[in-house]
């Protein structure tokens, strides 16, 4: 029988979202419904909303959460109710190329649950990014479920689900940073501070933010920056190659995704640097670079697909840092909101004045 809770839904392109009452199904094999207790307010939420990802409207949005497992469907392997979990986008398959190639983070075959949860009026809702948390409850496939310790708050633990996840990882895996390495972020929203806070875990001797907000390149100085640039007023390569003896950095990344941004990190890396695309841009943007001189620069463009985590690895990990008080994801909670709230959140973000704004149950 179909629990009905109260979900937050994008009905069509562009509309404010609504709080509309969502059928949630029994798990199947597979399967497991999660009880939430905190989500993140995401960019990648807004996108939902505005048709950037895709026009499969109606969405129920939510995606960067953490809850109590509630039931399991058979097949569920080691997941049991109790469970506290962190919620997972890419559930690994284990037998696509990329798993059978010892890559499991590219996994191209991802798992979402079978089965649909519904409007009251049995209208099938599209879960953002196959999770749909902005709900009391929700289905997910169980590989979604990543259990951590406890001894974190939902709110801060959620934070792994999406953004924080993505920043770190942008730094930590897909970058590369190693000890002694300078580094540079491109947009300090939450991926980029969380980058800079992965450069700082990784050992980054330099750590430059660079922003168009004053606001923002305070958050990263607080967070681990060693320099900032306001690219208002300072022309960000240039600045860049001031602060690293003329040079570059050797990893720089854009959290921003806009063509021009990444026209900047590509110039302000030194030679065979890494240039790092975490930020996600909108279908209709173009990138314009002179072969020569991607050739003649040498190193490598890379994306971060999720900061190519696996979250079976690094979410407990990350977790246990947290507990340990060596990663500030408290930093990140801007402020706790009700689900009737999460519209508003989306206006603060787009202003620029939250890292993250968290929905509590």
């Amino acid at each position: 029988m179909a629990d009905a809770v109260r979900g937050v839904v994008a009905r069509e392109k562009g509309a404010p979202v609504t709080l509309e009452t969502v059928l949630v199904p029994e798990p199947g094999p597979g399967e497991a419904t999660v009880r939430i207790q905190a989500c993140g307010v995401c960019h990648t939420d807004l996108h939902y909303r505005e048709g950037a990802i895709n026009d499969a409207f109606p969405f129920l949005l939510g995606h960067e959460a953490a809850g109590v497992v509630e039931q399991v469907g058979p097949g569920a392997g080691d997941l049991e109710p109790g469970d506290f979990v962190v919620l997972n986008w890419r559930a690994i398959c284990g037998e696509c190329r990329a798993c059978r190639r010892g890559r499991p983070w590219y996994c191209f075959a991802t798992h979402n649950a079978s089965q649909p949860m519904t409007l009251d009026d049995g209208t099938p809702l599209s879960p953002a990014l196959g999770i749909g948390a902005f709900a009391e409850k929700t289905l997910v496939a169980a590989g979604q479920c990543t259990k951590v310790d406890p001894a974190a708050s939902p709110q801060v633990a959620g934070l792994l689900g999406c953004g924080v996840m993505a920043g770190l990882g942008a730094a930590m895996h897909t970058g590369g940073v190693g000890r002694g390495d300078s580094v540079a972020v491109i947009g300090c929203g939450g991926v980029g501070n969380a980058a800079i806070v992965g450069a700082q875990l990784a050992g980054a001797r330099t750590i430059i933010a660079v922003d168009v907000d004053l606001r923002k390149l305070q958050w990263a100085r607080e967070l681990g920056a060693t320099h900032t640039v306001l690219s208002t007023t300072t022309d960000p390569v240039e600045a860049i190659r001031a602060i690293t003896g003329g040079f570059g950095a050797d990893v720089v990344i854009d959290a921003v995704a806009r063509p021009e941004t990444y026209e900047q990190a590509f110039y302000a890396r030194d030679l065979a640097g890494t240039v790092v695309l975490v930020g996600v841009p909108e279908p209709s943007m173009r990138i314009d670079l002179p072969l020569l001189d991607v050739f003649g620069r040498g190193g490598a463009l890379k994306s971060s697909w999720y900061g190519d985590c696996l979250p079976s690895r690094d979410f407990p990990m990350l977790i246990d840092l947290y507990v340990q008080g060596r990663l500030p994801l408290d930093r990140f909670v801007s402020e706790t909101i009700g689900l009737d709230d999460v519209e508003a959140a989306f206006d603060k973000m787009g202003r620029g004045e939250v890292l993250r704004s968290v929905v509590l149950f």
